[in-house]
């Protein structure tokens, strides 16, 4: 008589377990990215890495404390309204608890307000922009994805020294306004002087005007002489200062890295000097591994790429914030574990500031090696610059 009551017992505790399961609402996660537009290639990798992500951190289940995670993909078009009006739509019309996105600033920017007015969290990657996280931030906000500081003070460390004269070439809205300030700044300490910055639209595809500008203000200047590019998406000014052949002029190029299809233009450039965010081949941790693995397989042999890593990040952030409130979406208990929340990462240790909600991680300078079996320049890492070495600025508005 006995068993047969511990059986009913364990019956009835398995029937309730499995009704309490399926009564769990699921989680909805709102992906709004540019699909279409001149930034769909790092779309397309943020959507990869995100899906990535989300399995490596829920061990595959697709799971949190008993819920479902359910993500639903938007297409911004690289269009602030479009971006806007969507996020709008995916917290008010799909349910959804948390939104991801913002490839280009410009559409982020757009954003930021719908996440305070609907009081959700949304979290930016990759978008660049300083202002996100600064004076255009609210406590909604928070950002995996590296800043205009964040890029400009680690290339700053990897290229500045006494005696040497920069001038910017860089696209003519937030993204690139926001990292030349940055970077001005970021430069002054190394002893080098940004003396020109030279501003073109982001359709530019003929830039010999620019150029020659450029050519003209580094003339007048002694010393080291770099032009360093900040540049995303079509275009191809790399190629286009190649056939100019500055060299010539006593005039080397710097940039930051970029997706793999945008190294190819690196190998022109043997030497380059300059710092990034990710490449595969830098980080050396078992989350890395995991990915570059994964990559590997599901993608017929590629490696992930720049954007890839930035996508599986913001992932790992959604579910350890879940995990955090016990699967509960309630956004004032999702603050409270996402400020200060730090976990490992494919670039290792990342942890969210308690002040603007951005993601502090470590980035790489590197010198550019060409290899003729490899199809792009290779970022050799010179060294992994840590968290603690770029002071990156706590911006007015971020509270």
């Amino acid at each position: 008589m006995m068993l047969r009551w511990i059986a009913l017992a364990a019956m009835v505790a398995s029937t309730l377990a499995t009704a309490a399961f399926a009564d769990e609402k699921p989680v909805k996660i709102a992906l709004v990215v540019d699909k279409t537009g001149p930034l769909e290639a790092y779309a397309k990798q943020t959507l990869d890495g995100f899906a990535m992500g989300m399995e490596y951190a829920t061990g595959g289940t697709m799971v949190v404390a008993g819920r479902k995670l359910v993500v639903i993909e938007k297409d911004s078009q690289t269009k602030p309204d479009v971006g806007r009006n969507l996020l709008g739509e995916a917290y008010n019309d799909d349910g959804a608890d948390i939104a991801v996105g913002g490839t280009s600033s410009a559409v982020a920017l757009a954003m930021l307000p719908v996440a305070q007015d609907n009081k959700k969290i949304f979290i930016v990657e990759p978008a660049v922009a300083d202002s996100i996280t600064g004076d255009k931030w609210n406590r909604y906000i928070f950002r995996t994805g590296r800043n205009s500081s964040q890029d400009a003070i680690s290339n700053a460390l990897a290229i500045g020294k006494p005696g040497t004269v920069v001038a910017t070439i860089a696209q003519d809205y937030a993204f690139g306004r926001d990292f030349v300030t940055a970077f001005k700044t970021a430069l002054a300490p190394t002893g080098a002087k940004l003396v020109f910055e030279e501003y073109a639209p982001p359709a530019t595809t003929d830039f010999t005007a620019s150029y020659q500008r450029i050519f003209d203000a580094l003339a007048k200047e002694k010393g080291r002489k770099i032009i360093f590019m900040n540049w995303a998406g079509a275009g191809n000014p790399m190629s286009a200062l190649q056939a100019l052949n500055p060299e010539r002029l006593g005039i080397t190029m710097s940039t930051g890295s970029n997706i793999l299809p945008a190294l190819v233009a690196y190998k022109g450039f043997p030497g380059l000097e300059g710092a990034g965010y990710y490449y595969y081949e830098n980080p050396k941790n078992k989350v890395n591994d995991w990915l570059v693995a994964e990559n590997k397989k599901r993608f017929n042999g590629a490696p992930p790429d720049f954007f890839t890593c930035g996508g599986f990040i913001a992932a790992q952030a959604v579910v350890e914030a879940l995990k955090k409130t016990g699967g509960s979406t309630d956004t004032e208990k999702l603050i409270a574990a996402m400020e200060g929340m730090s976990y490992d990462s494919p670039k290792g240790k990342v942890i969210f500031r308690k002040e603007d909600h951005q993601l502090l991680q470590v980035m790489y300078a590197f010198k550019i090696k060409v290899d003729p079996n490899v199809a792009w320049g290779i970022p050799e890492l010179v060294r992994e610059i840590p968290i603690d070495e770029m002071k990156i600025p706590i911006r007015n508005g971020a509270k």
